[in-house]
């Protein structure tokens, strides 16, 4: 969402009117996020206050959605000490999870702006007593308008540090959240494109989920960046705008 419809709140040209293609020929697609704090609701109505972009709410899917899920599938009905937010918490809630500080089956981190010495250190005990180390995503920080902020990817170092235990990441790049995606569309990873402005997240995400892949040059990955590394995306773009024409084609020209 950040950098490919989004730069902070404003709008990048285009992204109104890629959705709008989208819904207009019908296509199933959902908006990716590794941000973990708001609940898709949330994420809509800010789109929409912040940058006039309208995207459904069943059209989000969030690392905290993705890491529910899969809690949902390898212990239903189980335990959890959540440190997270709101889009965290729901998704936990809403798969039937308990949430406890008292021998839970996992310690569940997400992104939150209040992380505090208290909650960090009841997951290091919690962890050291067995419960199983998950983590929304592994993104070291974060943009705010006062600059960088640390995110879940540092602050899961710093228990890792603490217990000698390493979390297992859902978020981007696992090709996991993309699989949880394509199953809540119904579609197959050949016919599907992912879109992404980050080489390291996005597009190695979408390359291990067996997509085609479109990187656009207005976010974290300039084009010159791209021959860094040992993979390539499908097709470089210089922003979203130039993916409307494609959006009613039935294949991606290859063509970096």
């Amino acid at each position: 969402m950040d950098g490919v419809l989004v730069r902070e709140e404003d709008p990048i040209p285009g992204a109104k009117e890629f959705i709008a293609s989208l819904r207009e020929h019908g296509i199933p697609f959902l908006v990716l996020t590794n941000n973990s704090i708001f609940t898709p609701r949330d994420l809509r109505v800010r789109l929409l206050r912040s940058s006039g972009i309208d995207v459904p709410e069943e059209s989000i899917w969030t690392s905290a959605l993705a890491t529910a899920q899969f809690l949902d599938d390898q212990r239903p009905g189980g335990s959890a000490y959540v440190v997270g937010e709101a889009g965290l918490t729901a998704a936990v809630h809403d798969i039937g999870y308990v949430m406890t500080d008292q021998d839970p089956d996992y310690v569940v981190l997400g992104e939150t702006r209040t992380y505090s010495f208290e909650a960090i250190t009841r997951a290091i005990r919690l962890i050291n007593g067995g419960a199983r180390f998950i983590a929304t995503n592994p993104d070291p920080s974060g943009p705010s308008a006062q600059g960088m902020l640390p995110a879940t990817g540092s602050v899961a170092a710093l228990i890792s540090t603490a217990t000698g235990r390493q979390p297992y990441f859902i978020g981007k790049p696992n090709p996991l959240m993309m699989r949880s995606a394509l199953n809540q569309i119904e579609a197959h990873s050949e016919t599907t494109v992912m879109i992404g402005d980050r080489m390291d997240t996005d597009i190695i995400s979408g390359l291990e989920a067996g997509m085609r892949t479109i990187l656009v040059a207005t976010g974290a990955t300039e084009r010159h960046q791209v021959e860094d590394f040992p993979y390539r995306p499908t097709r470089v773009v210089d922003s979203i705008a130039d993916v409307v024409p494609l959006v009613s084609e039935m294949y991606l020209p290859e063509d970096v």
